[in-house]
């Protein structure tokens, strides 16, 4: 039997001080002629690189940083069926001003799915990931994977890899440091199965969750480099963000609190995006089958708006043991991370 007690020396969880959230002062320009963060040459994707980056030279510089101007639709867009030009001062594609940058497995896609709800909130349907996969594509390819949207409305997407994804902070400042960022996070050991579970539902041969957590059964030690483990240590992905963007920027949902009250947290987000409460308590009902809230039915549709088959899938049985020793092994960084966010998930 393993030691409850054991502690993973892979990470220092030292406690450190957070007082100054803002990003450094060079990723902040005040005048055309200033360094821009494009010249620098990511090893990761080369040459490559630089042609996306160059894209950057249609944003503009504005006090505190980098606003993307509307890059123009093609010719071909500004016609109409018959031939003739027509205006785009009605709706236009645009970057979008918030992304929900994580976690895999928070309820990313049930707070996507609330928010389109509201009239001004357009987002793209499938994840982009053009900040971790497809960076090299630039910025017009990844502008025009964006829904049209009119004055005044919000352009969003969702790819919850982002969150984990070391190069992503500094590739989405470079195109706007001034976009809001939502990050679902939700008690990292159970998240923990629930990836699992998903990735067992496609590959049905995969080892246990037991042998893929720990390196070694009869320590305890818990493996950092599997994914489902790494993805919930969220002080230190945090604190890579925190490097780029400042605290303020941030809007931390409660993927606990998105199921036990949906129009709750859906306040907060609405007001962290300036938006009118219109998402509430009328849209949703629980689904006591599913264990997940669900949209009541829309006006003019035969029956309610529910997540996909996938979600709220048994999770499989795993040894008491084994979860309390992950319990005890994200302790510390829960701990952490409540104090970086100044928000008290209560998990343990």
């Amino acid at each position: 039997m393993f030691d409850h007690h054991t502690v993973n020396r892979d990470y220092d969880v030292s406690d450190r001080t957070y007082d100054n959230l803002l990003p450094p002062a060079r990723l902040y320009p005040h005048h055309p002629g200033a360094p821009t963060p494009w010249n620098r040459t990511d090893t990761s994707t080369g040459a490559a690189l630089h042609r996306a980056d160059e894209q950057v030279a249609t944003l503009k510089w504005v006090e505190g940083g980098l606003l993307p101007q509307e890059i123009p639709n093609s010719p071909k867009e500004n016609l109409a069926a018959n031939g003739i030009p027509m205006s785009n001062t009605f709706e236009s594609k645009k970057f979008p001003q918030a992304i929900i940058i994580g976690v895999k497995k928070g309820g990313t896609r049930a707070l996507l799915e609330f928010l389109r709800i509201h009239p001004d909130v357009r987002a793209v349907g499938a994840e982009p990931h053009f900040f971790d996969r497809f960076y090299e594509k630039g910025l017009e390819w990844y502008r025009n994977l964006m829904p049209r949207t009119l004055e005044g409305q919000i352009t969003m997407e969702k790819t919850p890899s982002y969150f984990v994804t070391k190069e992503a902070p500094r590739r989405l400042c470079t195109m706007n440091c001034r976009t809001k960022l939502i990050v679902v996070v939700r008690d990292p050991v159970t998240r923990a199965v629930s990836d699992y579970t998903q990735t067992l539902s496609k590959q049905p041969g995969l080892p246990s969750f037991q042998s893929l957590a720990l390196k070694n059964t009869s320590t305890g030690l818990v493996d950092t480099s599997w994914s489902a483990v790494r993805i919930g240590l969220y002080a230190k992905h945090l604190e890579n963000w925190l490097q780029h963007f400042p605290l303020s920027h941030f809007l931390f949902v409660s993927g606990e609190r998105l199921v036990s009250d949906p129009a709750g947290e859906m306040g907060r987000v609405q007001d962290f995006l300036g938006l009118k409460r219109v998402v509430s308590d009328k849209h949703f009902y629980f689904n006591q089958t599913k264990g997940f809230p669900c949209l009541k039915k829309p006006e003019g549709s035969s029956r309610p708006r529910c997540l996909g088959k996938s979600k709220g899938r048994p999770h499989p049985q795993i040894s008491p043991e084994v979860l309390q020793r992950l319990r005890d092994f994200y302790r510390p960084f829960n701990l952490r991370f409540y104090r970086m966010t100044g928000q008290d998930f209560g998990w343990d």
